[in-house]
């Protein structure tokens, strides 16, 4: 930890590299960041309010703040394995703790995400949907465990990546399907309406995917307006430390032969 705030420079370094290099050559540049979130949320809207109706008030309100935090954590799993093997040149030539690069590219989607909710935040404010604004602080905790989860993810797929060239594809197909197993698409409720009944067995299952609680919380906030529930955010907040922990350890062990691999 000492040596990663040593190197904090670096890390800031690799963060602004990340955010600028994103939509370089492009006419419009940063502003995709904004646009991007914006022209899917229109898609959406077209979709599931007009020609397939859900059945859901503001489906794109209600889809759009657990999608954002989705997108964070599934390009952390899935674009963040490659992040050590993209910079095996530096790996190979320069040291520095190699925690830095998992650290900056879950930092930089970190922000993309943030900078993303302003959209979210200037779509709910227009079409008056409305926010509550005394339990808008309790993103904080929920967004900060949701980074630690991310990163822990990040360090572990990041350094096997280095090992096996082929999980780096086959996490992109495993990220499609974690979609789908978890409440993005559809609520909570319904899950547990389907399930509850037909097959406790897979409901447990349901509540041990690490993103179920963190995106529940997201939309409590977002779209319920109420403070998210007690149960979900210490599963939150569990599953976050669990994973970062075991991502810390597992990429210091096998970081030591980054070099020799590449």
């Amino acid at each position: 930890m000492k040596k990663i705030f040593l190197y904090r420079e670096m890390v800031a370094s690799l963060v602004r590299r990340d955010l600028k290099g994103r939509y370089k050559g492009s006419v419009l540049g940063f502003l995709w960041t904004f646009i991007n979130p914006l022209l899917q949320m229109l898609v959406y809207t077209l979709v599931f309010s007009i020609i397939m109706k859900s059945g859901v008030d503001h489906y794109y309100i209600f889809l759009f703040v657990a999608l954002i935090p989705w997108i964070f954590c599934s390009s952390c799993v899935s674009g963040g394995s490659d992040c050590v093997f993209c910079s095996k040149d530096l790996v190979k030539k320069i040291y520095f703790p190699r925690e830095v690069l998992p650290i900056s590219f879950v930092t930089a989607a970190f922000i993309n995400m943030l900078l993303s909710y302003l959209v979210v935040f200037a779509v709910i404010l227009i079409s008056g949907f409305g926010i509550r604004w005394v339990i808008l602080p309790y993103l904080i905790p929920v967004a900060i465990v949701e980074y630690f989860l991310a990163l822990g993810l990040c360090f572990l797929c990041s350094a096997l990546t280095v090992y096996f060239r082929d999980l780096f594809y086959f996490l992109g197909i495993l990220t499609m399907l974690w979609q789908f197993l978890t409440p993005v698409m559809f609520s909570q409720d319904q899950v547990v309406a389907a399930l509850s009944v037909r097959s406790p067995i897979l409901l447990k299952l349901w509540y041990m995917n690490p993103m179920t609680p963190v995106i529940n919380c997201f939309r409590d906030v977002m779209y319920y307006k109420r403070v998210p529930d007690l149960t979900m955010l210490s599963s939150a907040v569990g599953f976050g430390v669990f994973f970062l922990i075991v991502g810390w350890f597992a990429f210091g062990r096998l970081q030591k032969g980054f070099a020799e691999v590449m």
